[in-house]
């Protein structure tokens, strides 16, 4: 089955803020959370990186391969915009899966972050306000 003829998930679009990278994936995520790990917090200027994981065989860059600035390898990177900076996503857990960043999303997931991880290394001048469980690392 191919990316497009999926049968139980909806199709969602995602792109960089000047448009030059569209992605498409799957509605159908394994999980999402709020990563304030320093390196997320580095990598996205702010507080956490709101992110959802899928199988990478569920997700496909479909305009702009070639404007894409990789940091890593095939089996472990991020990807951004090389004209705007947006960060898209992260290949990770050996290639096998894709962190999509939820605010490069323009359509709506049915799935929302469950946690926050990594608050051991919270940026002290953040304040999380929901009830969402808080894991110093990984749950």
């Amino acid at each position: 089955m191919s990316l497009h003829e999926t049968s139980s998930s909806r199709m969602l679009s995602g792109e960089c803020l000047c448009g030059d990278v569209r992605y498409r994936v799957e509605d159908s995520f394994l999980y999402a959370l709020n990563c304030y790990c320093s390196q997320c917090r580095k990598a996205t200027g702010s507080a956490f990186k709101p992110f959802a994981g899928i199988e990478r065989s569920k997700f496909r860059v479909i305009e702009g391969d070639e404007a894409l600035l990789i940091f890593g390898d095939e089996n472990g990177h991020d990807a951004r915009c090389k004209r705007c900076g947006a960060y898209l996503y992260s290949v990770v857990r050996d290639g096998q899966y894709v962190h999509v960043t939820l605010g490069t999303l323009v359509d709506a997931p049915s799935i929302q972050p469950t946690a926050h991880i990594f608050v051991g290394s919270k940026a002290p001048w953040y304040t999380i306000n929901d009830d969402l469980p808080q894991h110093q690392e990984l749950p």
